[in-house]
């Protein structure tokens, strides 16, 4: 199993300038690769191979304009190189959107394979360095000593800070002891999740909170001559703000999530479109701040570590319009209506736990069909929209 620690780090000034010279030249190869990359398929309608990007690296080097791509490690330019044919490998299988140009104002990152750093008792040597690169290891239960990372990624964020990631290939942790309990999440805007349950657990509204400060900030560096000395200390400031709100915001989604795989043996959530969702633009906001795909992510593989069972239910399934006693199916339901009577069987219902109640029977009928099929396709849907297949679960395209 894949695990990564990333701890901070503290570079000297000699350490500091190779490695901001290294993002630079990771940035012009990536750069100059993808402008490549569409001016052959927008001329000659021919694909560019990584063997091709690879050759081109090569004689950019050879070059008298290039020559300062050999100062520094070949490694990250070469993994500059997968990264972005993975990219556009993703971009044509449909998970991904189109790669973009980097930029010198964002977030800069170098992977380091094995040939291009050593790792003794210790201490952490980068190539091209002449002393060990210093970091502060936070996890007490991992001896950095007998630690073996098979890549190590440098990067440095945009409010200044400087941190380093092992990557290493662990063994599988043995599974957690049985709960002997399954639970239904459903998630929201003004309770983050409402579980089956009936336990609601608070949306702390982490970017709400810091709106006011985070907005004073960004009218400070508005009135900052562009690319002055002042305007880059206040855009340190704005970022040091975010950062601030989403550390606070991944320490909630780790606590919640870890909380839940503790307690269940069958977590059941709901595929929700957030891509979609975000487009309304009087709740982007809130739906942005609330992290639901981060949630799910860390849901998926803390549940894979402590062999729990997570299943997700179909998008398109109403779980909020059904009754969760008789299984009465409402024709409308607005959203500002959070409690209703079933007319079948006069059942007073709170709508979060409604959902969250139907959410975990949908989730039971798909996990008793077989280990294999949990992806929440086979749930049954109700109303005019039709099922879709296991392996594609894309909402089709409508032409005009």
């Amino acid at each position: 199993m894949r695990t990564a620690y990333k701890c901070r780090a503290y570079p000297d000034p000699e350490q500091a300038a190779i490695f901001a010279r290294t993002f630079g030249c990771i940035r012009l190869v990536w750069n100059k690769t993808l402008a490549e990359r569409r001016r052959a398929w927008h001329t000659d309608r021919t694909p560019t191979t990584y063997k091709q990007t690879d050759a081109a690296l090569t004689a950019w080097k050879k070059t008298r304009e290039s020559a300062f791509l050999s100062e520094v490690s070949s490694v990250p330019l070469q993994q500059a190189l997968r990264h972005q044919h993975a990219a556009f490998v993703n971009f044509f299988a449909g998970r991904a959107r189109h790669p973009r140009f980097k930029t010198r104002t964002g977030r800069q990152s170098a992977h380091y394979t094995r040939s291009a750093f050593r790792m003794r008792g210790g201490e952490l040597w980068m190539a091209k360095t002449t002393a060990p690169f210093a970091f502060v290891w936070s996890f007490e239960d991992v001896n950095p000593a007998a630690l073996d990372p098979t890549m190590v990624v440098v990067s440095r964020a945009t409010d200044g800070r400087w941190y380093v990631t092992f990557a290493v290939d662990a063994d599988t942790p043995a599974p957690m002891p049985a709960a002997g309990h399954e639970i239904g999440i459903d998630l929201g805007v003004k309770d983050f999740a409402v579980t089956s349950d009936g336990t609601r657990i608070a949306n702390p509204r982490h970017l709400a909170r810091k709106a006011a400060n985070l907005a004073r900030y960004q009218r400070r560096m508005a009135r900052k001559r562009p690319s002055s000395n002042n305007r880059r200390k206040a855009k340190t400031k704005v970022a040091r703000s975010h950062r601030k709100v989403r550390n606070a915001r991944q320490d909630f989604l780790h606590r919640t999530s870890t909380t839940l795989v503790r307690q269940a043996d069958v977590i059941v959530i709901e595929d929700l479109a957030v891509a979609n969702m975000v487009r309304n633009h009087r709740l982007a906001r809130a739906i942005s701040d609330c992290g639901w795909g981060e949630f799910r992510r860390q849901l998926e593989y803390k549940a894979a570590r402590a062999g729990r069972v997570l299943v997700v239910v179909d998008r398109w399934y109403p779980s909020s319009k059904t009754c969760s006693a008789c299984g009465y199916l409402l024709e409308k339901l607005s959203l500002s209506t959070r409690h209703w009577t079933c007319p079948g069987c006069r059942t007073r219902h709170d709508r979060d736990v409604n959902a969250a109640k139907n959410i975990l029977a949908a989730g039971r009928a798909v996990a008793g069909a077989g280990p294999g099929d949990v992806c929440g396709a086979d749930v049954r849907r109700q109303g005019p929209s039709l099922p879709q297949s296991a392996a594609k679960q894309k909402p089709p395209r409508r032409e005009p």
